[in-house]
């Protein structure tokens, strides 16, 4: 059974407009002024030694302006590339008027940005106008504007941390963002598990199944607001598409045998997926009604990802003896290994930026389970995380940032044991949890505004 939601807005439906002549740049430079007067590039290294100070003042306008600020400073600690500055260590008391601020009441907090602004209310839409400046020079640096439905304010605030990420890094940020992943609760040996949603913020949770089927690897569509996930309904394992607005569903072709593991095209119009055949299992690519065989080699072969040009699919077999990713063409062919590790490899994941792929990799049993990413080529391998049992990366949109779930140990009866997200950078610093209501696995990061 599918829930319905009792109300879903449109989160497609706001308006942006430019304020002033610091419009919001199509190809915006990263640029901060220095002690020396000279200007420099705050680039992600950079950032990532010495997190970039930024006081984000409350914008005026009453309580929606306090409460977007708080957001959007959360939002920037969060990704550890920004310090906002302490409230205690403004000069300059009070709410935003909007206009240009007196920069000698900033210079002292050692602020090297500042984010200024109106917000306004009126019950239905609210209107959000937001300038950052850079401190030591006294110049604006953007001014954005957005308008949006009332129950879309929080979304606001992180698309204006998404522009101070984007104007001050020179890449995209992350923040309009939701994560879909599988709720868990009850004994160990008899767990409820549903799909639930939430912004990556961890802010409105909510159950898109209420648990009668097990639910499990649901994955976001890149360009509609649809999921896919393997369901066990009516204890025949296939995969199925949900509409997240809506809560309709349907099941992705009739098999014989088990589907599992499904990825979306980055076109969003094909499911390449795992179908079990005999003793093994075969990638197949569902376009409309259509299917077809991509691998037939006789062995296992699962949790297949296209590359983000759709050209090639990364994918785990056992065809050599032991699990490991491979490469092939995404209209099939002849496949390409590129894990060489120690242990075995699964659950592969392409980069939206195409420059990484990450994995599971395991040795031996559950005690030595380890998040890692290599190069296309197998090169570069690094682990960024390892433990007890963590599996399942996921990429945010701009290939930042992975998550992940970690699962703890738990006695006979399941006293101790857990399981909870976390997230992480590609370099493998600024690990954090991510909070559910729950314990929660198998998250998947939705595209930027979808």
């Amino acid at each position: 059974m599918i829930l319905l939601p009792t109300s879903e807005v449109r989160r497609r439906d706001l308006i942006l407009n430019a304020l002033g002549s610091a419009a919001l740049l199509a190809a915006p430079m990263p640029v901060l002024a220095q002690d020396t007067g000279r200007s420099a590039v705050i680039d992600v290294s950079n950032a990532r030694n010495a997190p970039i100070p930024i006081a984000v003042a409350d914008l005026g306008g009453g309580p929606l302006g306090a409460n977007i600020s708080l957001i959007v400073a959360s939002d920037l600690a969060r990704s550890g590339l920004f310090r906002p500055l302490d409230r205690a260590a403004f000069i300059q008391g009070g709410a935003s008027d909007g206009g240009t601020p007196n920069f000698e009441n900033w210079k002292p907090t050692g602020a090297q940005a500042l984010v200024t602004g109106l917000a306004f209310d009126d019950g239905t839409q609210v209107r959000v106008e937001f300038r950052l400046w850079d401190v030591l020079p006294g110049t604006q640096i953007q001014g954005t504007a957005f308008t949006a439905p009332r129950a879309n304010w929080r979304r606001v605030a992180h698309i204006m941390a998404d522009a101070i990420y984007l104007r001050l890094l020179g890449e995209k940020g992350y923040f309009d963002t939701r994560i879909v992943y599988v709720s868990s609760e009850g004994p160990k040996e008899r767990r409820v598990r549903r799909l639930a949603i939430m912004d990556q913020d961890s802010q409105n949770q909510r159950f898109l199944t209420d648990g009668a089927w097990l639910a499990l690897t649901p994955r976001f569509n890149p360009k509609r607001d649809d999921i896919v996930y393997m369901s066990y309904a009516n204890n025949q394992p296939r995969v199925y598409v949900l509409n997240v607005a809506t809560g309709a569903q349907s099941s992705l072709g009739r098999f014989d045998t088990m589907t599992l593991s499904p990825r979306w095209s980055p076109d969003g119009g094909t499911v390449v997926m795992a179908a079990a055949n005999g003793g093994g299992s075969d990638v197949i690519a569902v376009t409309g009604g259509a299917t077809r065989r991509l691998t037939n080699s006789g062995a296992i072969d699962v949790s297949p990802c296209y590359s983000p040009d759709g050209n090639r699919i990364v994918f785990a077999s056992d065809r050599g003896g032991d699990q490991q990713i491979y490469l092939m063409s995404a209209n099939g062919g002849a496949a390409q290994r590129i894990s060489y590790g120690s242990g075995r490899y699964g659950t592969p994941v392409w980069s939206p930026r195409g420059d990484l792929i990450a994995f599971t990799r395991y040795a031996g049993d559950t005690s030595n389970f380890a998040i890692g990413v290599m190069r296309p080529d197998g090169s570069g391998e690094r682990i960024l995380a390892d433990g007890w049992l963590v599996e399942g990366p996921t990429f945010a949109p701009n290939g930042r940032v992975l998550m992940f779930w970690r699962e703890t140990r738990g006695d006979a009866r399941g006293a101790g044991f857990s399981a909870r997200l976390y997230s992480i950078d590609v370099t493998g610093f600024n690990e954090q949890a991510v909070a559910t209501p729950a314990d929660a696995t198998d998250p998947a990061w939705s595209p930027l505004g979808i």
